[in-house]
């Protein structure tokens, strides 16, 4: 009896290779329950197992310590835990999507305008409307960011490079820098926004309220809902554009669903927390170095390992400096330059 190609058992190269692709989203899906965990402990004030385990269940009662116990866990660390994971999920997915349609290594979701376009809005509406809780800036954030990435998307879309990597990233280039300069103009006339720019930069997933959150976690949701749908088509279009336009792919759709995802990952994540640099770019290295350049497997990978990457940060800012704290956007960015420069060296030694 003759076997059809759809009978035919995969190779067996292939089964181990994807059973170790399972396992090890497993284990970083127990890596980033166990960082949550540490991060409901550590902070200005240690914690124990079972003094967090009452701070989450406990009902209320008269004991004043105990009380103190669950407004620390319940106001303080779970938001910012849960911020930490949302947002390192967005940030993992958009650094993976953005190297992937830029064809890029050593791209960004800062690439897009996206944390330039947040920033003007937040010390714009900071000077004129006098704004100070996160949840009345953070729309003016998101709608900043999407903004952004709209225009970079349409500049890159038209002229003679239009649908180019290469013009992409210029276009990128070119608002990040016009908006920088505007941003620090703005705030350079303002002392609020001044100082609202010194925090907002830094990058923090503390302070904010899941009134901030949610919302925020909406955007992200439906971001990872686009980049989904794009994974197939991005895999075709790393072979690049001709063979992709072969097989059947609408080029110009692809890209701007891919966009579209990317803005509402960078954005939203860089609305509520600011700009975190270098994060993306680690984690989609570090996720291409474990599954290849398969995209239904590396922005997974990359979604988990920026979760874990963007929490452990976190907890080693709240304890390296105790009793004050640094910003997890800080203590990342002192692990990724370094990262970053590794990353050219490799690339300059190779080619010499």
């Amino acid at each position: 009896m003759c076997t059809t190609a759809v009978d035919r058992p995969a190779p067996r190269g292939t089964t181990d290779a994807r059973r170790r692709r399972v396992v090890g989203l497993g284990t970083l899906v127990v890596v980033l329950v166990l960082a949550g965990a540490v991060s409901l402990a550590v902070g200005a004030r240690a914690l124990s197992p079972a003094e967090v385990w009452h701070g989450l269940f406990a009902a209320p009662d008269a004991d004043q310590r105990l009380t103190e116990i669950r407004l620390i866990v319940r106001t303080v660390r779970v938001p910012r835990t849960v911020l930490a994971v949302v947002a390192g999920v967005a940030l993992g997915v958009g650094g993976a999507l953005i190297q992937g349609y830029t064809r890029n290594p050593i791209a960004d979701t800062g690439l897009l305008g996206v944390n330039a376009g947040a920033s003007f809005a937040v010390v714009s509406v900071i000077a004129v409307f006098g704004l100070s809780n996160p949840f009345q800036y953070v729309w003016f954030a998101l709608l900043g960011a999407a903004v952004a990435g709209v225009v970079v998307f349409g500049l890159a879309s038209i002229g003679r490079g239009a649908g180019n990597p290469l013009t992409l990233a210029l276009a990128g280039q070119g608002i990040t820098v016009f908006l920088g300069a505007m941003t620090m103009a703005v705030a350079l006339s303002d002392q609020k926004s001044l100082n609202a720019l010194r925090f907002w930069n830094s990058g923090s997933v503390a302070g904010v309220g899941f009134d901030v959150i949610w919302p925020v976690t909406a955007f992200i949701a439906a971001g990872l809902v686009l980049a989904l749908t794009t994974l197939p088509a991005l895999n075709l279009l790393n072979l690049g554009d001709d063979v992709a336009r072969g097989l059947g792919v609408n080029l110009a759709l692809s890209r701007t669903v891919g966009i579209l995802a990317i803005t509402l990952l960078a954005g939203a994540a860089t609305a509520a927390c600011g700009p975190i640099a270098f994060l993306g770019l680690m984690v989609a290295h570090v996720a291409r170095y474990l599954t290849g350049a398969d995209y239904r497997w590396l922005v997974p990978y990359a979604g988990l390992l920026g979760a874990v990457v963007l929490l452990v940060c976190d907890i080693v800012g709240r304890l390296v400096v105790r009793p004050g704290e640094l910003d997890a956007g800080i203590v990342v960015a002192l692990l990724g330059a370094p990262f970053f420069v590794a990353l050219l060296w490799r690339g300059k030694f190779k080619n010499t």
